[in-house]
């Protein structure tokens, strides 16, 4: 594929409608769940060479939760929430018993999952009706392990990636506490360009 440097000013508009949009939806379902007010930021999206996706975080040997999900339909590709190991606890704790510290519970760790499915539905739904594109997600996997080693098991499921990903940055306020997370779209090769393309803009 042609290298890409970034999103076109379109492309990044059209990207954050779709982000205010997901964010909302998100942020009311959250909120439910939890029984918790939830805020999400208005989230940021750029492309990232799929090399330096581990960078996000501060490197592939820093210890992440990832929340991960296949992407059928029209448009297809994985999902990955990546959270940093302490963000992700101090997140578990706040939506679930309101405290910190401590290992993750089975329970803390099914509402980090949730979290994940929540927030990567949301986008894919904003994203669908936007577009057109039918994008089905798959029930969410959980992992706890070093950056690299997730999304090396996430390329291992990819036949074949593109050379970029698209991440959307989001942050977490929760109680007052926040907590920031990067939302990455892997797109099966080809992908991207039927996303983008349906929104009116091309990335060439």
């Amino acid at each position: 594929m042609a290298e890409r440097k970034g999103l076109t000013p379109l492309q990044l508009d059209a990207l954050r409608e779709v982000g205010n949009i997901g964010s909302g939806n998100a942020a009311v379902a959250l909120s439910t769940m939890v029984d918790k007010k939830v805020m999400l930021s208005v989230p940021r999206a750029s492309l990232v060479p799929l090399v330096k996706v581990s960078d996000l975080v501060g490197g592939a040997e820093t210890p992440v939760v990832g929340i991960y999900l296949h992407i059928s339909g029209d448009a297809s590709g994985s999902m990955l929430l990546l959270l940093e190991e302490k963000s992700a606890r101090e997140l578990a704790h706040l939506m679930v018993s309101g405290m910190e510290g401590g290992e993750l519970t089975v329970v803390e760790q099914s509402a980090l999952q949730e979290t994940g499915s929540i927030l990567a539905g949301s986008y894919l739904n904003a994203l669908s009706q936007m577009t057109g594109i039918l994008l089905k997600p798959s029930v969410p996997g959980f992992a706890m392990d070093m950056a690299g080693a997730i999304i090396d098991f996430i390329l291992v499921e990819i036949s074949q990636s593109e050379d970029y990903v698209l991440v959307i940055e989001t942050e977490f306020d929760v109680l007052q506490h926040k907590i920031r997370g990067h939302l990455i779209l892997f797109p099966d090769l080809g992908s991207l360009d039927i996303i983008l393309g349906r929104l009116g803009v091309t990335t060439d």
